[in-house]
């Protein structure tokens, strides 16, 4: 699960194509529900999850109203990467300042967050833009530099 983060894939999707609220609710919700069904993420790693999610969903969410290059594929890819990488510093902050019992340092956090993570990060800076545009040009989710026909 580590390794490749499946559970960071819808989020940082709904974030992108649904805004910032409903991307920090789906990283609040999604691991709860998921966590109360099938045990997944466990209990002791629910409170991380939940709010590493969350700060996912929001900023990347955010980010795609913030990020105007002109070119869609490059405003998902630039939102995404500054998701995933302000999301972690956030949650690492938060576990600093609030979860973590006893030391907790900056190489703790670095292994955690970005080393053990690495073919999940890949993963998903292939996956998530590819899906996400292919959601937009199928007309599921609107286009940002679609002008309105209304």
């Amino acid at each position: 699960g580590q390794l490749f983060s499946p559970m960071h894939i819808p989020v940082l999707l709904c974030g992108l194509v649904t805004g910032p609220l409903y991307g920090l609710a789906t990283g609040v919700f999604g691991p709860l529900l998921s966590s109360l069904l099938t045990g997944m993420p466990p209990t002791a790693f629910l409170p991380n999850m939940m709010i590493e999610l969350a700060l996912y969903g929001l900023i990347a969410g955010l980010m795609m109203r913030i990020v105007h290059t002109g070119k869609l594929y490059l405003d998902i890819l630039i939102s995404l990467i500054v998701a995933m990488l302000l999301g972690r510093v956030f949650i690492g902050i938060v576990i600093w300042l609030f979860l973590s019992q006893g030391d907790y340092g900056i190489s703790a956090w670095f292994a955690a967050y970005f080393t053990g993570s690495i073919p999940g990060i890949i993963a998903h800076i292939i996956i998530i833009p590819i899906v996400t545009l292919a959601l937009i040009r199928a007309n599921l989710v609107p286009n940002k530099y679609e002008k309105s026909t209304k």
